[in-house]
């Protein structure tokens, strides 16, 4: 339990009573799907940036990778060097075209529904299999930040596990519920700002305590010399080529992230990509380097082992900050975790309004209606995922990297060539995104030599595959489709 729990406690309830009004204020403007989903497609480029950073985020960048920074030291560089590429690389050759793309075909508001149109598919097979992997991988997703909101609320107020996971599903719930995609993006500009903020102030800090970075690095020397070795593991074996690899990979997986890429459509107009991407790279750079210097910092600072280093952050603003100042430190904490969850969750919710009861049983539906179905799966999405996070012993990197690596391989591969190659069949995007999907969830549960690759990569090479092969198996799309891509990309 934390130090001085009123003034934390205060400041958490200023906090979500201020995410709560946002929630009130976009539930007003709310009033179609397509306002619920993409607010209308109305953000410039700064809430666009940093919604897009704060969804990607999550709790694991103050928990599950300063708890990585603590426990291998400068081998966790790998991990952030391969996500600020990734997301440099997923602004630069997606963006501007899903954002084109999206509207030109058929206004598609869903990743499903833009798959179905791009491809004409009229079989709805497409659209129901894309939902399907949304909504398995976005379980384990989202259980991963009610995992960190567990941590969080045990923390602070000492509560139970269990009662902690469901105080924080609670807190992300309430205001997805009501206000859809402008309460997500709006609270995502605030909730960025403040785990920007978090992260370069409490390094910063904790390494002037412990004497400076010089110090620091010492300490960091001592307790184990492979700290300071990028290229060799703290167990004192050299880092492998599969080792590196699987770290870098983590980049991939940008590029079939539903709830980033909602962001790309969700954008005011393509023109004010280039202005977001550059706000997008420069944060989550620093971002990503301030949370690797709090686990860092925390192996300097605390001279006594953490029984889990995943909450070295909070433990150093326990140890470094008045309460107060603490409180707003760890709502940080908290807004990564419902910056995320809320994106995840309204994802989810868009499948299965959009591409589910849409699609297969009220196509009729009203606008209305939808928007009060969507509602309604936030809730039951999220129950299933409460249940999930309710093991005290889960990992959030470990989650996070499953239903990252899910993602990354089952959409990235499609969507990247239903972008660029207008040759893609249908077929061949069926075909890559069950590849993709069923490799990730067979891969993950193998080791040993190759299959301790991170399954991201092999799903992303083997979706490839199969959408290159299947596409040109099979009879080339009509000229109405090929017409239909070249008007879009103004071919």
């Amino acid at each position: 339990m934390i130090d001085g729990n009123l003034g934390v406690s205060l400041t958490f309830v200023v906090y979500i009573l201020l995410m709560l009004g946002i929630g009130y204020v976009a539930y007003r403007r709310t009033s179609n799907l397509s306002d619920y989903i993409l607010g209308g497609r109305s953000l410039g480029p700064l809430p666009s940036a940093l919604s897009a950073g704060a969804s990607d985020m999550s709790g694991w960048l103050l928990l599950g990778l300063p708890g990585y920074a603590y426990a291998a030291g400068y081998e966790a560089i790998w991990i952030a060097v391969g996500l600020l590429a990734g997301t440099w690389l997923n602004w630069l050759f997606v963006a501007k075209r899903l954002r084109i793309y999206s509207y030109a075909a058929g206004d598609s508001l869903t990743l499903p529904s833009f798959f179905e149109n791009r491809f004409h598919d009229t079989s709805r097979v497409l659209r129901v299999v894309s939902a399907f992997f949304i909504l398995l991988f976005f379980l384990f997703y989202t259980s991963s930040g009610l995992v960190a909101g567990g941590k969080l609320f045990e923390t602070v107020f000492g509560l139970n596990y269990q009662t902690a996971v469901v105080v924080g599903t609670l807190a992300v719930v309430s205001y997805t519920f009501f206000g859809g995609f402008l309460a997500v993006a709006w609270t995502d500009v605030i909730q960025g700002l403040l785990m920007f903020a978090a992260l370069l102030l409490v390094p910063i800090i904790a390494i002037n305590a412990d004497g400076g970075w010089g110090a620091t690095q010492a300490a960091m020397e001592l307790k184990n010399p492979e700290f300071l070795d990028a290229l060799t593991s703290s167990d004192g074996s050299a880092m492998s080529l599969i080792a590196i690899l699987s770290l870098l990979g983590w980049g991939l997986g940008y590029f079939g992230q539903p709830h980033i890429l909602a962001r790309f459509k969700a954008i005011r107009s393509e023109d004010d990509i280039p202005a977001a991407r550059r706000i997008a790279v420069i944060w989550t750079g620093l971002a990503l380097l301030g949370a690797l210097l709090v686990g860092f910092a925390a192996i300097g600072y605390f001279d006594t082992p953490l029984d889990d280093g995943e909450r070295a952050f909070m433990l150093l603003v326990d140890a470094l900050f008045h309460p107060i100042i603490a409180g707003i430190l760890l709502a940080a904490i908290l807004a990564a975790i419902m910056s995320t969850a809320d994106s995840q969750l309204l994802v989810s919710s868009s499948a299965l309004a959009e591409d589910f009861y849409k699609a297969l049983f009220r196509r009729e539906a009203s606008q209305g209606e939808l928007v009060w179905v969507g509602r309604f799966a936030v809730m039951g999405i999220a129950t299933i995922a409460c249940i999930l996070a309710f093991n005290p012993d889960s990992k959030v990197l470990e989650l996070v990297s499953y239903a990252w690596a899910g993602f990354g391989a089952a959409f990235g591969p499609a969507l990247i060539l239903s972008l660029y190659w207008k040759r893609m069949t249908r077929a061949g995007a069926i075909a890559g995104i069950v590849v993709g999907g069923v490799t990730v969830v067979v891969w993950g549960n193998l080791s040993g030599g190759i299959l301790d690759l991170y399954e991201i990569i092999p799903g992303f090479i083997f979706a490839t595959i199969a959408i290159i092969g299947v596409s040109l198996a099979t009879e080339e799309p009509d000229e109405k489709i090929q017409e239909s891509f070249d008007r879009a990309m103004g071919s």
